[in-house]
């Protein structure tokens, strides 16, 4: 006899069955509607899918490859703290007894007096009556005579330096350039042998591509870690350049200076930084990108220097509402707020408040990008700039200058009879000469903390100098100039302050004024 569970089991199998093969028909078919459509074949689409995206087996063979190029890097260094690491964060060691049973854990791995970089030095005692300090970073062949890149802050303020070989080996090298302004260096071991090498990547780097780090971290050195690319174009505040690109591969403490690789073994960046509460890595390190670390290796390898184009303007960003002051269409490009005595850009025509938006056709995003973009032009070079000058587009040639090796300040002179109050805007002025304030503009002698002038920065002491691209010397001369550009119908006016030495443009709204 039939169970008629059974048979109910079968009749719905069968249905299954009978639905997925319909399924299937109308989609080999391509029958949608009524209507014949041609529908790739699935299985050979998804396979190709698979073959894209399909992980590596194992990173064993790009390793092998690379590992033997990679080295430690030893620095001994006298009467000053090895430096930190841009964005490295760490702790101070525990004031514990030399009897506790950790206190070899933290001489060795703790902050101070672990043998790590960045920002971490072996040991510090004696050396001939003076105090000295050992750290350790990690480098990279990058030619067969013994030239080795690493991070400016592994071996700053070196007094030697020693290269470690994968197989232990430890020789004596030198320091031929530094560029603090990116944290790169080059050192050089002088030794009558060919060296294991490895090259920068030419191609471009994308979000999302695997990444292998091979480096020392607390001194245990060829130590290989992977990930992938997780962002590019990280600023972290290390300088004036930076461009990083942000990785997930672990890199910690002595990573400093060391290789990303991509798949096939080419130098995508030059780890140098990790983001940390802990002092650990928590899944987000910085390489500098392999296009700006190969132009900079190879000045310093030229000559043991970074020569730099140099435009010679005080700029800040763009935001939205100076933007709408400008007349520009996006909050981009760099605002000029002074050119520097006898810079470049004075003598070819640029002056304050203009906003610079491309430089030979590039687009200048952001006043960074600006920096960015000069660096990377030789001393000498006649560029054209392109720029908003009272709401009109303007190109200007400049022949670039050398940047200087201390960053040039602009040329200020330091220093109604009455101060007056500027209705709708929150502000006391009064004219800086007789307030004590120097020759030129209008200080600002009271702000109330609830006005729209104390929420774009404006502060008491601050020094007026031009409102909408007139020069102001007193209360009046503000009054009459926001009124005349409330008239105009515009619905923000651009104010030139100085703070102190700064200069900087400030955006009011007109709405109330």
């Amino acid at each position: 006899m039939t169970n008629p569970h059974t048979s109910s089991n079968r009749r719905r199998s069968s249905l299954k069955q009978a639905l997925i093969g319909g399924v299937a028909a109308l989609t080999i078919g391509g029958l949608v509607a009524g209507e014949t459509l041609l529908v790739p074949d699935i299985a050979a689409n998804a396979q190709n899918i698979s073959d894209q995206i399909q992980q590596p087996l194992s990173f064993a063979d790009v390793v092998e490859r690379v590992q033997p190029a990679v080295v430690s890097i030893r620095v001994k260094a006298s009467g000053a703290e090895p430096a930190q690491a841009p964005g490295g964060q760490f702790r101070g060691m525990p004031e514990i007894p030399e009897d506790h049973p950790l206190y070899e854990f933290f001489r060795r791995f703790g902050e101070p007096g672990g043998p790590g970089v960045p920002g971490q030095p072996g040991q510090r005692g004696p050396r001939g009556g003076e105090q000295f300090a050992q750290s350790q970073g990690s480098g990279f062949f990058i030619t067969a005579d013994g030239f080795a890149v690493t991070n400016n802050h592994v071996v700053e303020r070196a007094e030697e330096v020693t290269v470690v070989m994968t197989d232990g080996t430890e020789l004596p090298a030198r320091v031929v350039g530094t560029d603090p302004k990116t944290d790169l260096a080059v050192v050089k071991v002088d030794v009558e042998r060919t060296f294991p090498f490895v090259e920068f990547a030419a191609g471009e780097t994308r979000v999302g591509d695997w990444v292998v780090a091979v480096g020392n971290p607390f001194g245990l050195g060829g130590s290989v870690t992977a990930g992938i690319v997780s962002a590019r174009g990280r600023d972290i505040g290390a300088g004036p350049y930076d461009d990083f690109l942000q990785i997930d591969a672990p890199i910690n403490k002595g990573n400093s200076g060391g290789p990303a690789f991509n798949l096939t073994g080419e130098v995508i960046g030059v780890n140098t930084a990790i983001y940390s509460p802990s002092g650990g890595s928590v899944g987000i390190g910085f390489a500098i990108p392999a296009a700006t670390a190969k132009a900079v290796v190879e000045d310093l390898m030229d000559d043991g220097q970074v020569v730099r184009g140099w435009l010679g303007v005080q700029i800040q960003p763009v935001t939205q509402d100076l933007a709408d002051s400008l007349g520009l269409a996006e909050a981009k490009g760099a605002l000029v707020t002074e050119p520097q005595p006898n810079g470049p850009a004075g003598a070819a025509g640029i002056r304050a408040g203009d906003a610079i938006v491309a430089v030979n056709g590039e687009p200048v995003d952001s006043a960074r990008d600006l920096a960015r973009t000069i660096a990377g032009y030789d001393p000498d070079t006649t560029v054209d700039v392109e720029l908003y000058r009272d709401g009109e587009k303007q190109t200007v040639a400049v022949k670039l200058g050398t940047l200087p090796g201390e960053q040039q300040q602009a040329a200020l002179s330091p220093a109604e009879t009455a101060p007056a109050s500027i209705e709708g805007l929150g502000l006391r002025l009064a004219p800086a000469s007789t307030a004590g304030a120097g020759d030129e503009g209008v200080v600002v002698t009271e702000v109330d903390p609830d006005g729209k002038a104390a929420e774009k920065g404006l502060r008491q002491g601050d020094i007026i100098l031009e409102v909408a691209g007139q020069k102001v010397s007193g209360p009046r001369d503000v009054e009459s100039n926001l009124e005349a550009a409330s008239k105009a119908g515009r619905k923000s006016v651009l104010l030139r302050v100085r703070t102190g030495e700064n200069l900087r443009f400030v955006a009011l709204s007109l709405d109330k004024a």
